[in-house]
């Protein structure tokens, strides 16, 4: 029974504290709820035996014992009822033991009553949204696929979309990370309310403070407005950081405070302003090995690494090719209004390649066969599998270039031309028979042409296609943004 069917909702208070736990009975009975209250493990429990809670509020330590045993009691019992701790402040171990608990969120002593009142609303919307007449159907699921591995991943969204647990999304470069943050925040409480997604690598770092907590008019040159962050334009929702292991070390210590106390300060501002957002991050880096190589704040990978969840590479889940074929000709058809369909072969040349770069390859490569296409219809010929035994092939069907493959460039040794270091990759130097006519021209033709087929090489993960060049990554970003250069949209 949830509040849908009694009408007013219904607390749990748990605190052994006379004076905070009638604060929060009164905070809660003006908010319009129910509430009942306990000063200990034994009532509670006793509580919870004669009757349905839409939340349950406990504090972290009580005279027989913990708040998490209530956490844990709950979580396997079968419930749906959302319970929240409150910790001592400072003691973000104790919050983060919690949540990976099972506890639906925290609060901090001392109370913050705007953030308690968020949290009671956003508990309450969850019953709401996961009763049986709100839930989704499989066929609104972004995350397209019938595997068993899809269908494991798409439960296990739906359990951690009840809790307000940060989560670190693991997964290859292409595999959907974004997609599941957005399934995520689609099926929490907070769907209503905002999903912003941050690119941390595509960021300067003179400018990370601001983009992410805003700045006050006049607070620096330029400044002409007040703005905004991510933080607050997340406020309420959710924010996504993506390729969160590309954040400098000092950002970090300034997103582990913002994360911690819920709470940022823009630049230029005097008071801090509090903000409600539920962490989602996102890396197709090894984060643990980052923090032992000293790249990564080991107390914010704790912060972050709350819950992890980890996506399948598409060459683990090839049965589900047909059904994502489906929807990526299906978007590719609308955009371009024109019919696209598989010739023969087509399915099973697809099925024979292992995907590196996943989901994002597929979509590319579809995208580039329907456009060597005729009339919609695309044959074995069309696709471009780099590196790929295509048995279906007929004798000269055309093969991916390799890197070193450029236009312009000569194969023809130069004379008096210098040696590759040893070791070192290097392409023939131009064919020099005919001297371009301007220089600085034809050098950035060439540089965005080899910039344009590593990006291609490495399925657009900017960190390999710089390591292939044998550039910093915050190089070939600049390099990119100087040539005009943008990755492909999907």
């Amino acid at each position: 029974m949830n509040a849908s069917s009694r009408g007013s909702p219904r607390v749990l208070v748990v605190d052994d504290e006379d004076d905070l736990r009638e604060l929060l009975e009164i905070t809660l009975l003006k908010m319009g709820l129910d509430v009942d209250s306990a000063a200990d493990l034994r009532h509670a429990r006793a509580l919870l035996a004669g009757a349905d809670y839409d939340l349950v509020l406990t504090d972290m330590r009580l005279p027989d014992g913990l708040g998490l045993e209530l956490v844990r009691e709950i979580a396997s019992s079968g419930r749906n009822t959302p319970v929240a701790v409150v910790t001592a402040f400072g003691s973000a171990e104790n919050a983060v033991v919690a949540l990976k608990a099972g506890a639906f969120d925290y609060v901090t002593k001392p109370l913050q009553l705007d953030q308690l009142r968020m949290m009671v609303q956003s508990a309450l919307k969850l019953n709401t949204a996961h009763s049986p007449a709100a839930a989704p159907e499989p066929a609104d699921s972004r995350l397209k696929g019938s595997s068993t591995a899809m269908q494991a991943l798409r439960a296990q969204i739906a359990r951690l979309a009840r809790s307000m647990a940060p989560i670190a999304i693991t997964g290859e470069s292409g595999s959907g990370k974004e997609l599941a943050a957005r399934e995520i925040h689609a099926q929490s409480s907070r769907a209503d309310k905002p999903f912003i997604a941050v690119n941390c690598g595509a960021i300067p770092e003179a400018l990370m403070e601001a983009e992410f907590f805003g700045y006050r008019k006049g607070a620096f040159t330029g400044a002409a407005d007040e703005r905004d962050g991510f933080f607050q334009a997340a406020n309420g929702g959710t924010l996504m950081l993506d390729e969160v292991a590309d954040l400098p070390l000092p950002m970090q210590v300034k997103l582990l405070r913002a994360i911690q106390e819920r709470r940022v300060r823009k630049i230029g501002a005097t008071a801090e302003e509090p903000v409600d957002v539920r962490i989602v991050s996102a890396t197709h880096q090894n984060l643990a090995r980052c923090v032992e190589e000293g790249k990564f704040r080991q107390d914010l990978f704790y912060r972050l690494n709350v819950i992890e969840l980890s996506l399948p590479p598409l060459r683990d889940r090839l049965d589900d090719l047909p059904v994502l074929i489906e929807a990526i000709l299906a978007r590719l058809s609308a955009a371009g209004g024109q019919k696209a369909v598989l010739g023969p072969g087509v399915l099973d040349a697809l099925r024979s390649y292992s995907f590196p770069g996943n989901v994002r390859e597929l979509e590319n490569v579809l995208e580039r066969a329907l456009a060597f296409s005729n009339d919609g219809v695309i044959d074995v010929n069309d696709l471009s599998l780099k590196g790929a035994k295509l048995a279906d092939a007929p004798a000269g069907a055309p093969v991916a270039p390799a890197l070193t493959e450029v236009p312009g460039l000569s194969t023809a040794a130069v004379p008096g031309a210098m040696p590759a270091p040893p070791g070192e990759r290097m392409p023939p130097l131009p064919d020099l028979a005919v001297l371009p006519s301007n220089l600085p021209a034809y050098l950035e033709r060439v540089e965005r042409e080899i910039i344009v087929r590593a990006l291609q090489e490495t399925q657009y993960n900017r960190t390999q296609a710089a390591q292939l060049l044998g550039i910093s990554f915050r190089q070939l970003r600049y390099q990119m943004q100087k040539l005009g250069i943008q990755e492909p949209e999907g």
